[in-house]
C-alpha cells in the first residue's frame, strides 16, 4: 500500500527508487553548451515578430520598449544566476517559487512557464511557414503542413539523446548569429535612419500612415504608445531564462549555468540593438518599391524583406532560407524547455507521473516532449481556423504572441519575488553566485512585468489570447486541486523546499528516504 505523508494543503506520496530511476536524465553540458541553449531560445525573436511593436507605437516607441524590457530582463537573469547553481534542479522557475513561497506558487509558476514554452515554439514555427511559404511560393492554406514537418523533425532530434539537442543548439545558434551579422554589414550602405525609420505617422483617423520621404516623429504615437510595445520588445529577449531548466543535465550548474546566463545576456542585448535599429533603416533602392518601419510593422518575414532590399528577390530568397535556421534554433531549443518544464512538474506529482518517464537508453523524456509539441500544434491550428485562413499573418501572429508573453510576465513577477524571498527566509544557503543587482533589481524585474502585463489587457484585439491562456490556468488548478495535490512526489525540487523546513518535516522526508534507498 502506498504511504501517504500530508503537509498543509498538499500529500506526498512514497515512492520507490525505481520511480527515480524511470525519470533520470544524463549529464553533458557546460557553459557554452547552456550559452547555446538560452541564445539559440531566442534569436528567432531577432528574426520575426519583434517588429509588430512598431504598429504599436513606432519606431521610437518600441526603441524605448526594448530599453526597458532589457532592463528587465537584465534584472530577471542575475536573480537567476543566483538561484539557479543554488537551487541546481530541473524544475527551473517553479522550483524557485516552490521553495520560496510553497507548493500553490510552484503550480502557478509551473503552469506559467508550460504555457510560455508550448506556445513559444507555436509562435515561431508560424513564422518558419511564413519564411518558408514566401520562399518556396506555397499557396497560404498548405501552412499547415510545414508546422507538422517542423514538430516532427525536431520533436523527433529532441528525443534522441540530449547531447545530439545541445550540439544541434550550439550549431544553428552561431550559425543564426552569422546571419544576422551579414545582414547588419549589409544593411550599413543603405541605412537611412531618418528616412526610413521615421516614416510613419498618424493619419486623422488616429491610424498609422506612410510617410515616402521619412521624417516622422520619434514617437508618432505619444509616450503611451511606449507601453503597448513592450510585449512585442519581450520578443527579442524571450526564453533565455529557460537555461535553468537544464540544471540536472549540466556537468557544473554551479559554475557554468551563471557563466551561461549572463554571456546569453549581453549576446541578445547586443544583436537586439542591432536589428532594431538596422532593420527598419533601410528602404528600397528602386523608386515605388518602399520599405522601412511602415511595412516591418505589419511584415511576418522582416529580415527577409531587408534583405530583398539590399540583395534583390533572387539572391534574398537564398539568404532567407539561411536566415530560417535562426527561427529553427529558437524551434529547437524551446522545444527542448518545453519536454523538461512538463518533466519536472510531472515527476513531482503536479501532472501525471507518466509524463516524466525517460526512454530506457536515450534518457530524455519522450513522452513530455511528444505531449508539449502536440499541445502547442493544436493551438495554433485552433487560431488559424478559428481567425480563418485568409486572415493577416501578423494578427495571428501577434495574437500567439501575446499568450505566450502573458504566461512569460506571470512567470517572471513570480521569479522576483521567490528571488526577495529566498533572500529573506534562506539566507545561508549556498549561493556560488550573487546578483549585483540584487533585491533591487528583481524588484525591478517585478515592476516592468506588470506593467508589460497590464498593458496587454488593454487591447481588445489581442485579449482574446489572453482569456485562452487563462482558461489553461483553470483547468491545471483544477487538476491540483481534484488529483495533483494528493499525489506529489518529494523530487529533487521538493526535497530542497522540505529540508529547509526540516523541523517541521523531518519525518516526511527520513520516510521518503528510506523507502527510496
Amino acid at each position: 500500500m502506498t504511504q501517504k505523508n500530508k503537509i498543509g494543503s498538499v500529500t506526498y506520496r512514497s515512492v520507490d527508487k525505481d520511480y527515480f530511476e524511470r525519470r533520470r536524465l544524463k549529464r553533458y553540458a557546460r557553459a557554452w553548451s547552456l550559452w547555446g541553449l538560452g541564445v539559440g531560445a531566442v534569436i528567432s525573436g531577432h528574426f520575426s515578430g519583434w517588429n509588430l511593436g512598431i504598429g504599436a507605437a513606432g519606431w521610437g516607441g518600441l526603441f524605448i520598449a526594448t530599453i526597458i524590457i532589457a532592463i528587465m530582463y537584465l534584472g530577471l537573469v542575475c536573480s537567476l544566476a543566483e538561484m539557479s547553481p543554488a537551487l541546481p534542479h530541473t524544475g527551473g522557475a517553479y522550483s524557485f517559487a516552490r521553495s520560496a513561497i510553497g507548493p500553490w506558487a510552484g503550480l502557478i509558476t509551473g503552469l506559467a512557464e508550460t504555457v510560455k514554452y508550448i506556445l513559444t515554439p507555436a509562435v515561431i514555427v508560424f513564422f518558419i511557414s511564413s519564411y518558408l511559404t514566401s520562399i518556396f511560393e506555397t499557396p497560404d492554406h498548405l501552412q499547415p503542413l510545414w508546422w507538422l514537418l517542423c514538430y516532427i523533425v525536431f520533436v523527433a532530434l529532441n528525443c534522441m539523446s540530449a547531447e545530439l539537442s545541445f550540439r544541434i543548439a550550439i550549431v544553428v545558434t552561431i550559425l543564426a548569429l552569422g546571419v544576422l551579422a551579414v545582414f547588419w554589414l549589409s544593411a550599413i550602405p543603405f541605412a537611412d535612419f531618418s528616412r526610413w525609420a521615421l516614416n510613419i505617422a498618424t493619419g486623422p483617423d488616429g491610424e498609422l500612415i506612410e510617410l515616402p520621404n521619412g521624417g516622422g516623429a520619434f514617437l508618432p504615437l505619444g509616450w503611451g504608445s511606449v507601453l503597448a510595445a513592450m510585449p512585442f520588445a519581450m520578443w527579442l529577449f524571450l526564453a533565455l531564462e529557460q537555461l535553468p531548466l537544464a540544471a540536472e543535465e549540466s556537468l557544473d550548474p554551479k559554475q557554468d549555468m551563471p557563466k551561461g546566463l549572463i554571456f546569453g545576456m549581453f549576446t541578445l542585448t547586443f544583436s537586439a540593438l542591432m536589428i532594431v535599429f538596422f532593420n527598419a533603416s533601410i528602404g528600397a533602392r528602386e523608386s515605388g518599391q518602399l520599405h522601412g518601419a511602415f511595412s516591418l510593422a505589419t511584415s511576418s518575414e522582416p529580415l527577409l524583406d531587408g534583405f530583398r532590399v539590399i540583395y534583390g528577390t533572387d539572391i534574398a530568397k537564398l539568404l532567407a532560407l539561411f536566415a530560417v535556421i535562426g527561427l529553427i534554433a529558437s524551434f529547437h531549443t524551446i522545444i527542448f524547455a518545453a519536454g523538461r518544464q512538463i518533466f519536472a512538474l510531472s515527476r513531482a506529482g503536479y501532472y501525471p507521473s507518466v509524463f516524466s518517464l525517460t526512454h530506457r537508453t536515450r534518457r530524455t523524456p519522450h513522452i513530455a516532449l511528444t505531449t508539449g509539441a502536440g499541445v502547442g500544434l493544436t493551438v495554433i491550428l485552433t487560431v488559424w481556423l478559428a481567425l480563418g485562413a485568409d486572415q493577416s499573418r501578423s494578427v495571428i501572429a501577434a495574437i500567439l504572441l501575446n499568450m505566450a508573453v502573458f504566461g512569460a510576465t506571470i512567470s517572471y513577477t513570480l521569479q522576483g519575488l521567490s528571488f526577495i524571498l529566498l533572500r529573506t527566509n534562506m539566507p545561508d544557503i549556498e549561493r556560488p553566485y550573487r546578483s549585483p543587482l540584487g533585491v533591487p533589481g528583481a524588484a525591478l524585474t517585478i515592476l516592468i512585468a506588470l506593467v508589460t502585463l497590464y498593458c496587454q489587457l488593454q487591447d481588445p484585439v489581442y485579449r482574446m489570447g489572453v482569456y485562452v491562456s487563462l482558461a489553461w490556468y483553470f483547468a491545471g488548478v483544477l487538476y491540483f486541486v481534484l488529483v495533483g495535490r494528493h499525489r506529489l512526489v518529494i523530487s529533487p525540487e521538493e526535497r530542497f523546499a522540505l529540508e529547509h523546513r526540516k523541523n517541521e518535516h523531518h519525518d516526511v522526508i527520513e520516510r521518503a528516504s528510506r523507502t527510496q534507498a
